[in-house]
């Protein structure tokens, strides 16, 4: 028994440090590129743009932080941008022409539409043993025709003014929806790393069989990870509309892969049981930062595009180095 208990504690030591290494390091690349373009982009550093900074990476900073649960326990979710089109017009159709005492309402039913959909995508895919990428790729598209199909394919505009007053809302100079942001990710990391669950989200990616015969049930487990990514889907809905006023059955196109990159870039593996949601935010930001800077340096949007895709591809091939070390490190 304390051989078992002290290779546990020498196990999760080594995850400790693993995800401490690799949000150093995105940590650093992080402040170097902001350095860069301190020098390269004149008004990179402005009080404006840094909160349109924290603006424009709130969206992805939510779905990132479901989509880490997701792929902590070796999922994947490919529905989200569409999901996050149907949270949108369900919570814009009730909203739609009323009052401010809507708005709970709307912010209940755009949550629950989400957290359905993860039930369904988690559901399929542990009843019947299908690829969550399968599973996911179809909720993409029924999501998106559901939406299109609920609002004949039309935007809706006339939202309450108390939702999109809060949308442009800042304290202390940040904008009210990064601050949301930063509080779901706070939630996000004591649920991992302070809980029971969370230890067993971690050991399900590591060792499914392990925990499965220790008496957990990994298929529910595996399931409310699908419905976490879902319920921060419902918000970045509803942070949408608060953001834009609008409700569009279009939105969300490509979202899905923007969260997985943020992701993987902050150090977790599509394998599963390795990644943490602090890792997921310095992503995010780390490609918001990158998205901004090129587009004050007049850099076009297809070059913007390749210059991602390829920040992508460095940091999984920097990740592999970083797995290497630690398993000679351990050894």
């Amino acid at each position: 028994m304390t051989s078992l208990t002290t290779a546990r504690a020498d196990s999760r030591a080594g995850r400790v440090a693993g995800q401490v290494l690799g949000e150093a390091g995105i940590g650093v690349a992080l402040v170097a590129l902001a350095g860069f373009f301190l020098a390269a982009a004149p008004h990179f550093a402005t009080s404006g743009n840094l909160r349109d900074i924290m603006t424009q990476i709130t969206l992805n900073t939510i779905l990132a932080v479901g989509m880490t649960f997701v792929i902590l326990v070796g999922g994947i979710d490919l529905s989200v941008g569409s999901v996050i089109a149907l949270c949108a017009v369900v919570a814009g159709k009730a909203m739609e022409g009323a009052g401010s005492s809507s708005v709970p309402l709307a912010i209940g039913l755009s949550l629950l539409i989400g957290a359905l959909c993860g039930l369904i995508s988690g559901f399929v895919t542990e009843r019947w043993k299908v690829p969550s990428f399968i599973v996911t790729l179809g909720m993409l598209y029924v999501a998106r025709g559901a939406a299109e199909q609920y609002t004949d394919a039309r935007t809706i505009y006339d939202l309450p003014k108390g939702l999109t007053t809060f949308g442009t809302r800042t304290f202390a100079g940040v904008p009210a929806v990064f601050v949301v942001a930063l509080l779901i990710v706070a939630l996000a990391w004591f649920v991992l790393s302070r809980t029971v669950f969370g230890r067993l989200v971690y050991a399900t990616g590591n060792n499914e069989e392990a925990v499965r015969l220790s008496g957990h049930r990994t298929s529910l487990i595996k399931v409310v990870c699908f419905v976490i990514g879902g319920v921060c889907v419902g918000v970045a809905a509803v942070i949408y509309m608060a953001r834009l006023g609008v409700a569009s059955p279009i939105l969300g196109q490509g979202y899905e892969l923007n969260a997985i990159a943020a992701v993987v870039i902050g150090g977790a593996s599509l394998s599963g049981g390795r990644g943490s949601v602090i890792g997921t935010l310095l992503g995010a930001c780390l490609l918001g930062v990158l998205t901004n800077g090129l587009l004050l340096m007049g850099v076009s949007d297809f070059q913007r595009t390749m210059v991602t895709g390829a920040v992508i591809i460095v940091a999984v091939v920097l990740d592999a180095y970083r797995k290497q070390l630690m398993t000679r490190l351990s050894a």
